[in-house]
């Protein structure tokens, strides 16, 4: 295991994170702004920062807080967003985004984070840091603002594959409840599956046997299952965890993003149409204001990558300061509570309990023939 907080991590109390200054769209001063940020809400955090040291060094000298919370690892090759993965693979060891996931692989960092190329950064993740054992496909989890007390609700996968197999589906049910139990403290998540309807019926092969398969491990791992969920469920209070495939997830997470934009876009709009609608804006402005940091995207910022050895979290390619001190927190949040070892123990324990199924349900056959 790579992940955990051992004593390589610890630098005077401080939980260190990897981040990779060159993967996002304005640059790595918009990086070491989002980490000078989370630096000042939490001095238990420390950072190794990965990219060219000329560019770093002058950056992180401007930010005061981050004196003495900072090593720069000097990486002079970058990941762009039109690399392909299986280039990056070949050719991606004098990157950045090499080096943060290595700093991890190492025990130096408890997390990395990155704003770069999705496909390439997955990629690397797996070939640094490696699948857990029993994981067919790692998946990316985000965040969601829900009605339940929680605020958000967890999808996956949104990205990591377009496809999932019935076993895929299990599995990323099983992460996710993990995820919302170690991160939200509920001890009995609730999950659904994603699909065109809730009956029983409707949805392709694959979805019905995922179904069965997930209905058959709510007891024995110990969650609720909700059954299938329609998309206007994913920001309701019926489940905690939304499991789909990485198609039908990125497709939605870019919807809802897109949908919670417009509707900043057009309230802005609106009290700013005359005299009279700005005066109204201003009567309203704390209930407003509460409205905008609900529907603001970059408070959920961060795709966690579920299934591998080590704790990776994937900001937004576009994230600005908050978006980035966003991810970063999550990074910080999951490495405090060790969740990388209780992720592998959880997919550990549901390869027996799957196991022990598969050999329950073949016992009666060979007796009948017997």
């Amino acid at each position: 295991m790579t992940a955990g907080i051992d004593q390589k991590q610890e630098t005077a109390g401080r939980i260190t994170i990897s981040v990779d200054a060159m993967g996002g769209d304005a640059g790595p001063a918009v990086v070491v702004a989002g980490l000078a940020k989370s630096a000042r809400k939490n001095p238990k955090i420390g950072f190794i920062l990965h990219g060219p040291k000329e560019q770093l060094e002058p950056l992180v000298a401007k930010k005061r807080g981050l004196d003495g919370r900072v090593q720069i690892r000097d990486a002079r090759d970058v990941v762009t967003m039109e690399d392909k993965p299986s280039q990056v693979m070949r050719n991606g060891k004098g990157t950045s985004m090499w080096s943060a996931l290595d700093s991890v692989k190492t025990g130096e960092a408890a997390g990395a984070v990155s704003c770069g190329n999705t496909g390439a950064l997955m990629a690397l993740s797996m070939l640094r840091l490696r699948k857990l054992p029993g994981v067919n496909r790692p998946a990316i989890a985000v965040l969601w603002p829900s009605r339940n007390p929680q605020g958000f609700n967890v999808m996956l996968d949104v990205g990591a594959d377009v496809r999932a197999d019935a076993e895929d589906l299990l599995q990323y049910a099983l992460m996710g409840m993990s995820y919302v139990r170690n991160s939200m403290d509920i001890a009995r998540p609730r999950v659904g599956l994603l699909n065109v309807g809730t009956e029983e019926h409707k949805g392709h092969a694959e979805l019905k046997e995922a179904y069965g398969l997930i209905a058959d491990q709510a007891d024995k791992a110990n969650f609720d299952f909700a059954g299938f969920v329609e998309g206007g469920d994913i920001p309701g209070d019926i489940a905690d965890v939304i499991v789909t495939d990485g198609f039908t997830g990125n497709v939605a997470i870019k919807t809802g993003e897109g949908t919670a934009s417009l509707i900043r876009t057009a309230l802005r709009e609106a009290f700013e149409y005359s005299p009279l609608s700005r005066l109204a804006a201003l009567l309203a402005y704390t209930s407003l204001k509460r409205l905008s940091k609900r529907l603001d995207p970059r408070r959920a910022n961060g795709g966690v990558f579920l299934g591998l050895n080590g704790t990776v979290v994937k900001s937004h390619g576009g994230a600005d300061a908050t978006g980035v001190s966003a991810a970063v927190k999550l990074a910080f949040r999951l490495a405090e509570q060790g969740f990388a070892e209780k992720l592998a123990a959880r997919v550990a324990s549901a390869r027996v309990l799957t196991q022990d199924t598969e050999t329950g349900s073949k016992e009666p056959e060979s007796s009948q023939k017997d």
